[in-house]
């Protein structure tokens, strides 16, 4: 089967199924939840739209309340099934954006859109994958399920749901992450880090009445801000100027004589790769300190143990294994405001062979000096498979074939659905030397890329449901 020939036929259908699907806006909305749509109504309109799509296609379909759904090819009475796992819900679209990031825009061979690489691009790639196995009548031995979650982004709630309700499946991948193959996945641990209101008397000559920074946790924040009240906020203003300038950094601010709000910007980035962005909240927080603007231990929490360390060495956490690399942290939600609790959300991405109990100690140690307690801690165990499971090689061989490149292993810090799956591995679509613009502004995808995605899924999908385990 020639599956670029085949995808060359449909690349047009593809992009205004894609396009269909970009224009939702599904981030999820709690202020929307409901029976009917758990995750916020543009959620549920993006699951219903793939269902339907799925439906009228000729494919078998499923909507397991609401939470998640899906689509399946093969015959109804094999016994097991191999389970694409992908998902249409998105991050919000932070940043200043050069087009609407819900109106997708084809520019210079690149669709610009908020999902077009995480996930709603590689999602249709891998469903037109199955429907050219499905439209070209090709026989398979298993059944093969594409599951569209709809809640990855924050809690995978979706998937929790599904493993209760459905059989396991043989083995499987998730298109969300990079080519050629990752075999293994850090684990998490995501902790809330209150601060206890301090009423302390002190003589300093501004105070900050609000502090605000971040949306989500797996997420560099690219905005921060804060509110302050004193007697001289001209030398604020002036400093804070200097500040950014020197930082090369866009900002701006509002002093009405009376308090002054400063703005800052920075780098947005995904949470596994917090060295890839500025950290507005982070920088902000240096700026009170080294301008002795405020000196609480809230912020100097942040300058001491967060500011310029991705890897944990100042909050006394840092590991590394040889599978998985380093851990990293992201400081991805700040909230200050006088006189109340405030907190710090953190993103911590574990290496394989990370001791997490022993980890959330330290962690614990190191806050509790600076007035923090470790709250609402959760846990993503990582995730590893062999290097010579027969899914490897399946992949590996339809990477290879569509490409004529060598399909390596690779680790991520990143957490996809393939953990739900035993053998379950992520695939795909970003290519080697592209850029990543999951959870940043602009994020796009190459449409040569994702054609080709396209091919080296049908191929690796129809291997995987014709394999003998």
């Amino acid at each position: 089967m020639n599956w670029k020939e085949e995808v060359n036929k449909r690349k047009d259908l593809l992009v205004d199924d894609l396009t269909t699907l970009l224009k939702i806006p599904s981030v999820k909305d709690l202020s929307t939840s409901s029976e009917q749509a758990p995750m916020g109504a543009t959620i549920k309109k993006a699951l219903d739209f793939m269902l339907e799509k799925a439906k009228q296609d000729g494919f078998r379909t499923k909507n397991i309340d609401n939470y998640v759904g899906f689509a399946e090819l093969g015959p109804e009475d094999a016994s097991h099934y191999i389970a694409i796992l992908c998902h249409l819900d998105v991050v919000p679209a932070t940043g200043e954006w050069d087009t609407d990031p819900f109106s997708p825009d084809i520019r210079n061979g690149k669709l610009y859109a908020r999902g077009a690489i995480d996930d709603k691009g590689p999602t249709m790639a891998a469903y037109y994958a199955l429907k050219i196995i499905k439209e070209n009548e090709l026989s398979l031995k298993h059944r093969v399920r594409i599951i569209f979650g709809t809640d990855e982004e924050s809690g995978m709630t979706c998937m929790k749901k599904y493993v209760q309700v459905e059989p396991a499946p043989l083995t499987g991948f998730a298109p969300d992450a990079e080519f050629p193959i990752i075999h293994a996945e850090k684990g998490q641990i995501n902790a809330v880090l209150k601060w206890r209101a301090q009423d302390t008397q002190n003589d300093d000559p501004f105070k900050v009445v609000s502090f605000s920074s971040g949306e989500k946790g797996n997420m560099v924040p690219d905005q921060a801000q804060a509110t302050l009240i004193g007697h001289n906020l001209e030398y604020v203003e002036r400093e804070f100027i200097r500040f950014a300038i020197s930082q090369k950094l866009e900002f701006s601010y509002e002093n009405n004589g009376n308090s002054i709000r400063l703005t800052l910007k920075g780098t947005s980035a995904h949470g596994m790769e917090p060295d890839k962005g500025i950290n507005a909240g982070n920088t902000l927080a240096q700026f009170l300190i080294k301008n002795s603007i405020d000196n609480g231990s809230y912020f100097t929490f942040i300058s001491d143990c967060l500011a310029e360390d991705f890897w944990g060495e100042k909050l006394n956490i840092s590991f590394s294994d040889e599978i998985t690399g380093p851990l990293t942290v992201n400081a991805g939600i700040f909230r200050f405001a006088h006189q109340e609790d405030a907190y710090i959300s953190l993103n911590i991405r574990c290496p394989v062979e990370t001791p997490y109990l022993r980890t959330i100690e330290k962690l614990n140690e190191t806050a509790q000096k600076y007035g923090f307690d470790v709250e609402e801690v959760r846990e993503k165990k990582p995730h590893h498979v062999d290097q010579n499971h027969p899914v490897i090689k399946v992949l590996q061989q339809a990477y290879e074939e569509e490409t004529n490149t060598q399909a390596t292993l690779l680790t991520t810090g990143g957490a996809t659905y393939a953990r739900f799956i035993e053998n379950g591995v992520a695939f795909g679509a970003v290519f080697p030397g592209k850029e990543n613009t999951a959870h940043q502004k602009n994020e796009y995808v190459e449409m040569e890329d994702l054609n080709k995605a396209t091919a080296i899924y049908a191929n690796a999908i129809f291997h995987l449901a014709n394999l003998d385990y």
